[in-house]
């Protein structure tokens, strides 16, 4: 078993070692170092605790990608106390569950604040706090003001983080179901921090910018906290969240060495490449997909247009991100259609019974590591369902190749049993996202009194083309064997995402059934 440790001893020993490189940027208007970073935490640390948080109480925050949230995150966790970050754009009865489901005793936002999150813990009887980083004229150094009513206290008291302290609790994505907890504990996340960090080669002299909302897992662990951990520097956009406009603008000036996003940015990056290209890009080691399957056009696109490795990655919420990536060139071969090989945990893939599946037979993949939850909060049910066996079961469907590759069939299910023949809906995106007129594609089932179920499809034409439904199934039946090829295409100009930007396929065929019947 691996040495238990804390996310933020590692965090301390990176500022200790790295105290004056940079740690946080705002796109170029003023940096934070490790050390100053650091002092910020224990800072807003102390007046949490001062305040009456105690270790266990769980602290919401809703913020865009703000500095404010990136200390206010790590000195609740500093705290021992359970930081749970929150979609700005939820609704008051959204926030309303969420707020009560991690039974939160705290609610931070900016100074601008949140309405509907401010209404929903209002109703719930939540204190609200605000927070705002300042340089008052005049002055070298920063000013964190937190509208906190506490005792006077100057230092932090003597508190030892310790590795089972619950840090994080996020909710998995409920498109069929409640929204299911998932508390993951300090030693979980610096386990997955060392597994990243590992797996990339993350050093000091790494930089990238924050593509994805860090109210998720892939951009806080993978793109934040990682970094830090590794004493490098990550770049805030200034509005707070992801620009194609200003994205490679930011990257330049922060001397971006890669960044991670899920596919839909990845094209919309490349869409802007192609129509409005930059006169200048950085040098990047490696860039980084995950969260989503990447077809292998768009990756193909993105080395030929950026002259960088594309490495695709496996994760989820129940393992604090990384489960398993393609290797850095020097490491291992990237393989085409897989999302690599397992990263600092194990990895099986099992039948119903739980016996682990011969190389290339597909099964259930389930996982075990020190980055893995040990179950969801007050969910029985799911609990029972989702750990059996000493694994967790993900829910996906793939096989291990004799490589020890993993590749990813499709989620159980969302599989498509057309007469007996089950097929994955990954495949189907893959060529519909080959043609070169499609941005964007999705393929899902629908009730069938033929054959059970049928192929359907949804696309969304690249701007300026024509495309219709007889070429894209033209197209299919060239590319696809015939039990592949979609009986219906839709075409439209959006389709419903996760606020991370993952094609929500279950809701996109719920959409399209519901106007059939």
């Amino acid at each position: 078993m691996a040495i238990q440790t804390t996310l933020t001893a590692l965090l301390r020993s990176a500022a200790d070692i790295f105290p004056s490189r940079r740690a946080i940027s705002l796109a170029g208007k003023f940096d934070l170092t490790h050390s100053t970073l650091h002092d910020l935490v224990d800072f807003a640390a102390t007046r949490l605790i001062s305040a009456g948080i105690k270790p266990g109480d769980v602290i919401a925050l809703t913020f865009p990608n703000t500095v404010e949230f990136v200390i206010m995150f790590l000195a609740v966790i500093r705290a021992r106390a359970t930081a749970a970050p929150l979609n700005a754009a939820y609704t008051d009865e959204e926030f309303e569950f969420y707020l009560s489901d991690s039974e939160s005793k705290l609610l931070i936002t900016s100074e601008e604040g949140n309405k509907s999150a401010q209404a929903a813990a209002s109703k719930l009887s939540i204190r609200h706090v605000t927070v705002s980083l300042t340089q008052p004229d005049g002055e070298k150094e920063h000013k964190l003001n937190l509208s906190l009513n506490q005792t006077e206290s100057d230092s932090l008291p003597d508190l030892a983080n310790d590795p089972s302290d619950v840090a994080l609790f996020l909710h998995t994505s409920g498109t069929t179901s409640r929204p299911k907890g998932v508390p993951l504990t300090q030693h979980n996340l610096a386990s997955s921090v060392r597994n990243i960090k590992s797996v990339y080669r993350l050093t000091e002299s790494d930089s990238t910018v924050i593509v994805l909302p860090l109210f998720h897992v892939h951009g806080l662990i993978a793109g934040l906290l990682s970094s830090l951990g590794a004493g490098a520097a990550v770049a805030l956009p200034a509005a707070g969240r992801f620009s194609a406009t200003t994205f490679w603008k930011d990257m330049v000036n922060c001397n971006a060495t890669w960044y991670t996003a899920v596919p839909t940015i990845h094209q919309i990056i490349l869409d802007r490449h192609s129509g409005n290209p930059e006169p200048v890009y950085p040098k990047l080691r490696f860039i980084r997909s995950c969260s989503a399957s990447l077809a292998p056009s768009i990756l193909n696109r993105l080395e030929e247009a950026f002259g960088a490795p594309v490495l695709e990655a496996y994760a989820m919420t129940e393992a604090s991100h990384l489960m398993a990536s393609n290797p850095l060139p020097e490491d291992g071969p990237h393989k085409a259609g897989s999302v690599g090989k397992p990263v600092g945990q194990e990895m099986a893939v099992l039948d119903e019974a739980g016996r682990v599946m011969e190389s290339r037979v597909s099964g259930e993949v389930c996982i075990r590591g020190e980055n893995v939850t040990k179950g969801y909060k007050n969910n029985p049910e799911a609990n029972t369902t989702a750990f059996q066996f000493g694994w967790f079961h993900t829910g996906d469907i793939g096989y291990l190749d004799s490589d020890g590759y993993l590749h990813l069939v499709g989620r159980i299910k969302e599989l498509i049993n057309r007469g007996g023949e089950k097929i994955s809906p990954i495949e189907v995106d893959a060529v519909l996202l080959s043609h070169p007129d499609v941005a964007q594609a999705v393929a899902f089932g629908v009730p069938d009194a033929k054959y059970g179920e049928e192929i359907n499809c949804a696309i969304i034409p690249r701007e300026g083309s024509n495309i219709d439904e007889e070429e894209v199934l033209r197209y299919s039946k060239k590319n696809l064997a015939s039990f592949k090829v979609p009986k219906k295409v839709y075409i439209t100009d959006s389709l419903p995402k996760t606020a991370t930007g993952k094609i929500l396929r279950r809701l996109v065929a719920e959409h399209y059934v519901s106007q059939k019947n």
